[in-house]
């Protein structure tokens, strides 16, 4: 190489080494000490607005590049990966997968497939998963960036069932066909936001998303599910879908999936079943009765990064005719035909399978993970969140202060903090501002939601770094942040 040929190697791998090994040295004590940190940070306005500067036209090198990293990034996440962090749904990593990550970068594979080991790994794992999930050791599937792209998928290759049994080819003519009756899906009204965007996208519609109301346990009403296909049916209208949900957003609520993988083999539609955090039950034999039916699935959606406890990005969805996932997938272009030898050889499976075709190597992670802790542990991992979780609700039950707003069946569990004689009217802007004040001071990172049009503080449980010492802390925490605020109003 002359010396106007550049690079973006080091000039000098030893330097860079030596930064290298600082820069996981310094990622692992910051792992060591999260219990010691606070849940969260809010950024100081100067943090805030160093990242509105022009882009760099000379480097600064390595070292400074880190040193901008340690000072204006790391500090300020989320918060998700921290002992008391419990809001939305979020995962919180590892340290053995933030090194696979690193592996899986530094290797650098295209996983659209590919003769390479790194495919292999992805073809196991999805093996491993199906297994595990209960579904046909043969099924197809495909690891993607999260729970809203593995259901859009399940529900993509879905319309492309549901088109076909109504006689026509939705890849070649679209939801366009002159004469054809629209296709319509059914999930519970607790349903992920995931399927509006999934319908809008998929050329469906809103209005092809017919919700289901729920019962008192947050669970789809099957009769009411029933009546409406029967409505649709004669009003011309052509079902293809239900969605089960193993684990609702809200309040971890699972549909009968057993009762509607019956009616749907009856009414012949396909049955999906949105899996997010809550399919990962099923690894458990205690818990696997609360997702029974899930393995009866046409197509399983589920994250990694929730209750697998990976880094993100990583979600799954499995399909059990693969001959059907790979027909609503499959495209063929000259330039990434297959070949009997080389590199190409064996073509590109995972391409066939979704929208992408380039990918990252996700699957390096979960087989690490699976290989160094087993299932098993994985599974009790989820009991002792599922235990947590009973046990804050216990505790919320026990105290005169606090009320529990929903069952918790799982690891979801939704309270406010509702002191006797308080005003109805005024408790949602309370425990608003209790929130926040515990999300502020960096206590603890819950988040919010409302039932029945009641604001309720809401920790989903999926961490395995909590401790009961935390849940303890947190009902603590609660009621003196509402006798302060409630001091304060006078």
């Amino acid at each position: 190489m002359t010396n106007d040929e550049l690079t973006l190697d080091p000039a000098d791998w030893t330097e860079f080494g030596a930064l290298a090994h600082r820069m996981v040295d310094d990622m692992l004590a910051h792992l060591a000490s999260l219990a010691q940190q606070p849940a969260w940070r809010e950024m100081p306005p100067a943090v805030r607005g160093s990242f509105s500067g022009e882009v760099p036209r000379e480097g600064k090198g390595d070292a400074a590049a880190y040193a901008e990293f340690v000072e204006r990034v790391m500090p300020y996440t989320s918060g998700n990966q921290h002992p008391r962090f419990w809001g939305w749904v979020q995962g919180n990593g590892t340290p053995l997968a933030m090194m696979a990550e690193m592996l899986a970068a530094g290797i650098n594979p295209h996983l659209a497939g590919f003769n390479q080991a790194p495919a292999l790994v992805e073809h196991e794992v999805v093996r491993w998963l199906a297994s595990l999930l209960g579904m046909p050791h043969d099924a197809s599937g495909v690891l993607v960036s999260g729970g809203t792209m593995a259901n859009t998928i399940g529900l993509a290759v879905a319309r492309h069932a549901g088109a076909v049994a109504a006689g026509w080819n939705v890849k070649e003519d679209g939801l366009q066909g002159e004469g054809s009756p629209r296709l319509v899906f059914y999930g519970s009204s607790e349903t992920h936001n995931w399927a509006r965007k999934a319908a809008e996208l998929l050329g469906l519609g809103n209005r092809s998303f017919h919700r289901v109301p729920v019962d008192a346990e947050h669970r789809m009403d099957l009769a009411a599910l029933a009546a409406r296909i029967a409505e649709d049916r004669a009003a011309g209208l052509r079902p293809f879908c239900v969605i089960g949900t193993a684990g609702t957003v809200n309040t971890g609520a699972t549909d009968d999936l057993t009762a509607i993988a019956d009616l749907c083999a009856r009414e012949r539609l396909w049955f999906h079943v949105d899996g997010a955090f809550g399919a990962l039950a099923y690894l458990s034999e205690e818990l696997r009765p609360m997702v029974d039916g899930m393995e009866r699935a046409d197509s399983l959606a589920f994250d990694l990064h929730k209750w697998g406890s990976m880094p993100f990005e990583c979600a799954c969805v499995l399909v059990r005719d693969p001959a059907v996932h790979r027909a609503a997938f499959a495209s063929s272009a000259s330039y990434i035909d297959p070949m009997a030898r080389g590199v190409i050889a064996g073509g590109l499976p995972f391409a066939e399978r979704s929208l992408e075709l380039t990918r990252n190597f996700k699957a390096l992670k979960v087989w690490m993970s699976l290989t160094a802790n087993g299932a098993d542990h994985h599974a009790r991992l989820i009991e002792q969140n599922v235990r947590q979780a009973h046990a804050l609700a216990a505790l919320v039950d026990a105290h005169p202060a606090l009320e529990r707003l929903a069952p918790a069946p799982l690891n979801v569990v939704c309270f406010r903090y509702a002191p006797p004689g308080y005003p109805d009217a005024g408790l949602d802007a309370l425990n608003e501002e209790i929130l926040l004040r515990l999300q502020e001071r960096g206590l603890a990172v819950p988040s919010g939601t409302r039932l029945a049009g009641r604001y309720a503080i809401r920790v989903a449980n999926v961490n395995h770094r909590s401790r009961m010492s935390d849940f303890t802390a947190l009902v603590d925490d609660v009621v003196a942040l509402g006798e302060e605020i409630v001091g304060e109003q006078g």
